[in-house]
């Protein structure tokens, strides 16, 4: 991504708010396959990168993008469509992902970064504090 965020911009977090209110107790455990998924889809896609596959990206690209947005992690979410929608778009026209390269090296570190909000926030002593501050 050519713009750096700020940590707290890689969340929207009236949407995290609304997911964390209508999950009630469940939220944890789906944040947690949320943490577990995005490893596997992050790995894939660098591994897709790896064997110049188009078609490898695409899956772990959308799994990426929808269980991002679930939790309004739209930066996150923004970059796994684009690199969905590229990888389709190389599909089709028979081409190799290689222009694709810069975007999937700002992945991981951007997946980190926001994992690390959503747990950071789903912690329960944060959200003591915020109620008792």
């Amino acid at each position: 991504m050519a713009v750096s965020l700020d940590d707290r911009e890689l969340v929207d977090w009236t949407v995290f708010a609304r997911v964390r209110n209508e999950l009630g107790a469940s939220f944890v455990r789906i944040l947690g396959y949320f943490r577990e998924d995005g490893v596997k889809s992050v790995a894939a896609i660098e591994a897709a990168m790896h064997a110049r596959s188009a078609a490898g990206l695409v899956m772990p690209a959308h799994t990426l993008k929808s269980e991002s947005r679930q939790f309004g992690a739209e930066p996150l979410g923004d970059l796994a469509e684009r690199l969905e929608t590229t990888a389709r778009d190389c599909l089709e026209s028979h081409d190799t992902p290689e222009a694709m390269l810069a975007l999937v090296a700002t992945l991981r570190p951007l997946f980190e970064r926001t994992l690390a909000m959503l747990e950071r926030e789903a912690n329960p002593l944060v959200e003591r504090r915020q109620r008792t501050a």
